[in-house]
């Protein structure tokens, strides 16, 4: 195990049975969490064994696993409460989200309305939940939140989408200012292109049609795109010591496509 140690801390990872969040659940209970996971349901998208079986079976910490619509408070609400059989909350993951392509002019009143409820009424609730919580208890803690660098800049087939991203790198920063005086920290993370199951099978961008893939490697300063292991890397930071003073800011990761795009040569 590295420098970074959470034993003794309980991270709920909602989203946390595929993709992104799996990654996270497991690299926080490879450095020693509790890890509540939090999603619809417990197989992953790319297959395997259940997250939560896997951190039970391979690392010291304990995985749970619970049914979990973002977009019911109540449900939010009942998946940290399972983290207090475990020692309660102290590491609140948002992860969970959905991303779609389509053309601003066709996206109507359902879809729109569904691309916030996951991406930003979840993230609210979630940290909501978790923040009642570990100030109920005294306790320091974490809040990371997924939001992405569509949240950024703007994405023209996914305005819906870069509306709740920039909601949640937003809101993060407020959600710092309000839970500082409770030694609760608020962060963001902000994920660029990704291959994940959510961008090959929903997105299909890792099939024949990979134009958006291509030119993201292709400019790109460090010519790749990301893994989940790139994101969980980042969120792990957040969640330990090592950010103690580091609170209300967005980590952009993203291999540098953001901040350099344009002044960078086609390779």
């Amino acid at each position: 195990m590295s420098e970074i140690d959470l034993t003794g801390d309980v991270a709920v990872v909602t989203g946390g049975a595929s993709g992104i969040g799996r990654r996270i659940s497991l690299t926080l209970a490879e450095h020693g969490a509790d890890v509540v996971v939090a999603d619809l349901q417990s197989d992953p998208r790319e297959g395997g064994d259940p997250t939560h079986e896997r951190i039970d079976a391979e690392f010291e910490g304990t995985g749970r696993y619970v049914e979990c619509d973002v977009t019911e408070p109540s449900e939010l609400e009942t998946a940290v409460e399972a983290a207090e059989t475990l020692g309660g909350v102290s590491i609140m993951v948002n992860n969970a989200g959905i991303s779609r392509s389509e053309d601003f002019l066709e996206i109507d009143e359902a879809a729109y309305d569904r691309m916030m409820e996951i991406n930003a009424k979840g993230v609210f609730f979630g940290a909501q939940a978790a923040a009642d919580r570990m100030i109920d208890a005294g306790r320091e803690g974490s809040i990371v939140n997924l939001a992405s660098i569509s949240g950024v800049t703007g994405r023209a087939t996914g305005v819906h989408y870069c509306a709740s991203k920039g909601a949640v790198r937003v809101m993060t920063y407020a959600m710092a200012a309000a839970l500082g005086p409770h030694d609760i920290r608020a962060n963001a993370v902000c994920p660029g292109l990704i291959e994940s199951p959510m961008t090959r099978q929903d997105l299909g961008m890792f099939g024949e049609d990979r134009g958006a893939t291509d030119t993201y490697e292709r400019t790109a300063p460090l010519g790749r795109v990301g893994q989940p292991q790139d994101i969980a890397d980042a969120v792990l930071y957040l969640s330990s010591p090592l950010s103690g003073f580091v609170t209300g800011e967005s980590v952009i990761v993203d291999g540098g496509a953001t901040n350099t795009w344009s002044g960078v040569a086609e390779k």
